[in-house]
């Protein structure tokens, strides 16, 4: 099957399928397969979507059963058994173990759309519009989203202006103090900033280029909100669900956020899913005050419950761990050696390696030397020119080993050394 049709009916906004011009036909957990039959490594992993892996057999099973017992398939917001056994298994397997209080919204199908509803949340509970974002974000394409997303060439497709949000430089591109410019812009009377009502953030900047804010920055910045009446919000849509060891990604610093938004792998099965998070007291809407059509996908319920089970019969947490250790190690070995200009950074199962310092062209040409070998992987950063590896948590080590050896090729091919 050639792409004859995508070129003719589709429309110009599709993006990835430009950087990989083949068409995909089945998968199979962390390897996917052409029409015609050609094999690729997943490393790309739906952006984030499919921590479990492709078709994964047990979560699968549970969808497949779930659909032959003629089980609800639509709901809006309705009570039903799939709903019921997701909020039972995530409390048992999240919240009670974390200590933590949160209410879960059920949002409409994307994260974006969660991210939209935290805004909302924040500004009707504390009575105040403004909202800080981080230079480097990537929250979402939808107009509130948007606006807190920092990327020119993302805001440009808005068409109007984005309004109400102040940018404040994150802790890693920032040479002075970002905690205390915040605390100035809230307590100078003269910095003509008002304070907000939340501030939100990623802990791990995934489209941002893989920028990994620091434990006592996320810390204070939790201080700082408490101080304030801020509300934190925290998107942990493509670095939550087990992304970085612990479930949320924001454990590592023994801090918990107003609110929590999640999507991409809270279904397990790359089914559309979005929650928000949020701490009683700011559970504030009236019924009905944002809602959608899909905002109870059954399946995903289905999916997100035997993910979880997945999860702890599997001990994702200290797979993830030994894998982070074995990507760190062989990239500094093996990847970092290769040129002094490269830089690394990564968490868990997500790590970035940063050719910005020799050339906007060389990460895109090595991602493509990547893929005419077999390997799909994205890009991410300023000028796209931070090779993302982010493989499935279930992934094994003898395929993300051979992924690894794949990228040392391509680099050491597009550098000639």
């Amino acid at each position: 099957m050639d792409t004859q049709i995508f070129e003719r009916l589709e429309s110009q906004v599709r993006s990835y399928s430009r950087n990989f011009p083949v068409v995909f036909d089945r998968a199979k957990m962390s390897v996917m397969y052409t029409s015609d039959g050609r094999e690729y490594l997943d490393f790309f992993n739906g952006a984030g979507a499919l921590s479990y892996g492709h078709n994964n057999d047990y979560i699968k099973s549970k969808i497949i059963d779930y659909i032959a017992g003629d089980g609800i398939s639509h709901s809006l917001d309705m009570f039903t058994r799939a709903k019921a056994e997701f909020f039972e298994t995530f409390e048992k397997e999240v919240l009670l173990p974390c200590g933590i209080n949160y209410r879960i919204m059920s949002c409409a199908p994307t994260g974006t759309n969660a991210v939209e509803a935290a805004l909302k949340a924040a500004r009707k509970a504390k009575h105040r519009t403004g909202v800080f974002a981080f230079t480097g974000a990537f929250h979402g394409m939808t107009l509130g989203a948007l606006s807190v997303t920092s990327g020119r060439g993302f805001r440009r497709g808005a068409g109007l202006p984005l309004d109400g949000v102040t940018f404040v430089p994150h802790p890693c591109r920032f040479g002075g103090d970002s905690l205390s410019y915040i605390e100035y812009l809230l307590t100078d009377e003269y910095s003509g900033v008002e304070k907000p009502a939340a501030i939100i953030l990623e802990t791990i900047q995934a489209e941002g280029g893989v920028v990994v804010a620091p434990e006592a920055f996320l810390r204070g910045l939790r201080q700082l909100c408490d101080r304030h009446d801020i509300a934190l919000i925290i998107d942990d849509i493509q670095v939550g669900c087990g992304r970085t060891g612990k479930f949320f990604s924001f454990e590592r610093a023994g801090i918990v956020p107003d609110m929590v938004v999640l999507s991409k792998s809270i279904s397990g099965y790359g089914l559309p899913m979005a929650l928000l998070l949020i701490k009683p007291e700011l559970d504030v809407f009236s019924p009905g005050e944002h809602n959608g059509t899909f905002r109870g996908n059954q399946l995903a319920f289905v999916g997100a419950k035997a993910a979880l089970e997945y999860r702890r019969e599997h001990d994702l947490e200290k797979k993830t761990k030994a894998d982070c250790s074995l990507i760190s190690r062989f990239l500094a070995e093996r990847i970092l050696a290769l040129d002094s200009r490269i830089e690394l950074r990564g968490i868990g199962m997500i790590h970035g390696v940063d050719f910005e310092r020799i050339g906007n062209d060389v990460c895109g040409r090595i991602a493509g030397e990547c893929f005419k070998n077999g390997l799909v992987i994205e890009r991410a950063g300023r000028n796209d020119c931070v090779l993302k590896i982010m493989p499935a948590l279930t992934i094994e080590e003898n395929e993300l080993l051979r992924g690894l050896e794949i990228i040392e090729s391509a680099v050491k091919n597009i550098l000639e050394v």
